[in-house]
């Protein structure tokens, strides 16, 4: 439930493409009046598609894809509708990252990231009738510190299975602050959604008071 804080809020209400708790409550708590629908998409089908072999498309390209992707998918189901498509990919030495499917293979992730910097792209898109109004793309660059196999056990024990939803295998809001050094770049990018170019440019299409 959003706060009242007094100030205006949406104008119009918009559909989130997305299933993410986080994007959700990132809306809401901005004023949004939003509702979440899952596009049900099948992401590894698109990511396999568009990013494998040596033609494939760079990390932040395939964020921007899937985003769109998503987008399109709500919108054809909810017609008049201003629909909000965000996907996130994690790129490494030029390799792209995706959800980790149990908590070894995230384990293995965190130990591949450990001592490295690496660069997160958070893609949104907004759809209206099946057509693109607008799309961005930002990235947020961590560093994370060098952690011992140990260390990284413990976290992932304690973080529990939460980290499977998130494709760098943490939550910065969370214990996830102790695996980094520095981080370059926008928090909100960093959670997945580039908020404040989103909520200019609703601005800009009269969603929120300008």
């Amino acid at each position: 439930m959003v706060e009242d804080t007094g100030l205006p809020l949406s104008l119009e209400p918009v559909v989130l493409a997305s299933a993410s708790r986080t994007r959700l409550d990132m809306l809401r708590n901005a004023g949004l009046d939003v509702e979440a629908v899952a596009s049900g998409l099948d992401e590894r089908a698109i990511i396999d598609a568009v990013a494998a072999g040596p033609d494939g498309l760079p990390p932040a390209d395939v964020a921007a894809i899937l985003a769109e992707a998503k987008a399109q998918a709500v919108s054809q189901a909810r017609a008049g509708a201003l629909v909000i498509g965000a996907d996130q990919t994690l790129e490494l030495d030029g390799n792209l990252f995706t959800k980790p499917a149990s908590m070894e293979e995230a384990r293995h992730t965190l130990l591949q990231l450990s001592g490295k910097t690496h660069h997160l792209h958070s893609a949104v898109s907004l759809v209206r009738d099946g057509e693109t109004l607008w799309a961005h793309t930002a990235t947020a660059s961590l560093a994370m510190r060098a952690c011992s196999p140990a260390f990284i056990g413990h976290y992932s024990a304690a973080a529990g299975e939460a980290i499977l939803e998130s494709v760098g295998c943490y939550q910065l809001e969370g214990l996830g602050a102790q695996l980094f050094r520095q981080i370059d770049g926008d928090f909100f990018t960093v959670l997945g959604l580039p908020l404040l170019p989103l909520l200019a440019k609703l601005r800009d299409l009269k969603i929120l008071e300008t």
